[in-house]
């Protein structure tokens, strides 16, 4: 067995505020590296049977945070993934450091503006179910922008394509990936 093949190869965790194009991303990276792409959102609806606005609707978010943490720690492989993570997933305390000891984890980061374009058309995020989903983008961000910031290492998106950024994504987990333990 060659050296290459020997080397562990830990999942990507991609974490960061919803729209930040952490899906997007996500999908082009794992083709780009032969991974498996996740979504915990997409995981967790398949798992409950409905969506995750049904859930915040009949359970409420903290049974939604319950399921979040769930998958991360027991519903998906511990190589070769590539996982999108909800926005609100690492605001849950221990998650972030539960997440670094799984494998390097990327911030996506956004303008709140850049948030609202990408997510205005889409009724299926519950947090932004409010009168000024803008409004409630900058206070949510602004609650979880110190959590973000102590993610890993940080990528913005405004005014890039889904290529350029899953390029960047690419380099930054191959050269984390040498050193992750």
């Amino acid at each position: 067995m060659s050296e290459v093949s020997k080397q562990l190869k830990p999942n990507l965790y991609l974490v960061g505020f919803m729209g930040t194009g952490k899906s997007a991303v996500g999908r082009s990276v794992a083709n780009r590296l032969g991974y498996t792409f996740l979504d915990s959102d997409h995981a967790i609806e398949e798992a409950a049977g409905c969506s995750i606005k049904e859930i915040f609707d009949s359970e409420g978010e903290s049974a939604f945070r319950k399921l979040e943490r769930q998958f991360i720690e027991e519903g998906h492989a511990n190589e070769c993934c590539v996982v999108s993570c909800g926005g609100g997933l690492i605001a849950q305390p221990g998650m972030l450091e539960f997440l670094g000891a799984k494998g390097p984890v990327v911030c996506l980061l956004a303008s709140a503006e850049t948030v609202f374009e990408r997510t205005k058309e889409s009724e299926k995020r519950p947090l932004l179910n409010v009168e000024d989903p803008l409004v409630r983008i900058r206070e949510l961000l602004a609650e979880r922008e110190p959590i973000y910031k102590k993610a890993g290492t940080e990528v913005l998106t405004d005014g890039r394509t889904v290529s350029d950024v899953a390029s960047h994504v690419c380099r930054i987990y191959r050269s984390d990936a040498r050193s992750w333990k």
